[in-house]
């Protein structure tokens, strides 16, 4: 749980999309810890496009807000010069004994939120930096390790916590939240129609004396429930999702440090963001155009043009999407958006 964060999900109406198709056992899906799983090595989404985006400059001060396994960070320092600076963050204790694989005098990692960039830069004596990163997503080994508990592939503690040294795990909220709440988790932040079902599920099992502690056992209490779900999609997809989102506060995350980006970013700097999800894009595109169109006064007011508004973001361009050939070689990427913009002049 994040400080000064509601922990009671927002209320949205959303509609989501139609589901047909009937549901076949889980069980193939399911692999047990026992059995060695696989890791898929981690490819980092739109890496030439993202580092491309913030226009690096030799000399600048970079963010990468969250370092992964550290395929953007390792580009941007390859554009960097002498006197160049690069700052990345992670909650992921993996993602932090990665780093240390990087020795770079240039370099600093920070194990952090990137909710908290102003207080941990202000830390290191940072108060401007010359273009921030942002990449949305969860890492394959995150998805991958079994241990983690992110995904229903594998009968493993429900845990999906991005930082394991804080915070509720999956298995904990559940044990403790109630009906209405986990329903508004899993229809707002997993846009799943039959939330409702779902949430009465899982709450009835957990009533009876079962608690639910595994990836497996709930992702078949979730099969039970959904009747119908979209072709090739596993039915608890949305339920895991919108927990892992509510787990980590990923959406209250974005709108805490947006704001800060804002304040960091010096003239001229960019502002790259990667998301996977409606929400989290539906924000960021909003961020951007409420500082990009500031002029919202009552047509004809009388007033001098110097007066104005002045925006303190310009979008550059449309939104990016993986080529063809990424999503080939890396089906993950096929729902990255990414989106840049520019801070102004104005201050």
């Amino acid at each position: 749980m994040i400080k000064g964060v509601d922990p009671t999900p927002p209320i949205v109406e959303l509609s989501p999309k139609s589901a047909t198709g009937h549901y076949a056992s889980v069980n193939s899906e399911l692999t047990s810890t026992s059995k060695s799983a696989a890791i898929m090595e981690h490819t980092t989404v739109m890496l030439s496009e993202a580092v491309q985006a913030l226009a690096v400059k030799s000399d600048g001060i970079y963010i990468d807000g969250t370092f992964g396994r550290g395929g953007h960070s390792k580009k941007i320092l390859a554009q960097l010069g002498a006197n160049g600076r690069l700052i990345a963050f992670d909650r992921d204790l993996s993602a932090i004994e990665s780093s240390k694989t990087i020795r770079d005098a240039r370099f600093s990692m920070v194990h952090s939120h990137f909710s908290q960039i102003k207080a941990k830069l202000a830390e290191l004596n940072v108060y401007k930096v010359d273009g921030i990163l942002l990449d949305l997503g969860i890492s394959s080994p995150q998805i991958d390790e079994a241990s983690r508990g992110f995904s229903f592939r594998y009968d493993a503690p429900l845990d999906m916590r991005m930082d394991q040294s804080s915070g509720q795990t999956a298995a904990e909220y559940l044990a403790g939240t109630t009906m209405q709440h986990l329903e508004g988790v899993i229809k707002n932040y997993g846009e799943e129609r039959f939330a409702k079902q779902i949430a009465r599920a899982i709450i009835k099992e957990r009533d009876d004396g079962r608690a639910i502690s595994t990836t497996g056992q709930l992702a078949k209490i979730v099969a039970g429930a959904v009747t119908r779900f979209e072709p090739g999609q596993n039915p608890a997809t949305r339920t895991f999702q919108a927990l892992r989102i509510y787990i980590n506060q990923e959406l209250e995350e974005l709108s805490l440090t947006m704001p800060q980006c804002l304040e960091l970013l010096s003239p001229k700097g960019r502002l790259a963001v990667i998301s996977f999800h409606s929400l989290e894009d539906r924000m960021v595109k909003q961020f951007i155009r409420q500082h990009e169109d500031v002029d919202n006064l009552p047509t004809n007011f009388p007033v001098r043009a110097a007066d104005l508004p002045q925006p303190k973001l310009v979008s550059l361009g449309r939104a990016i999407r993986p080529s063809a050939e990424e999503v080939k070689a890396n089906p993950r990427s096929r729902s990255a958006v990414l989106r840049v913009a520019e801070r102004t002049l104005v201050i």
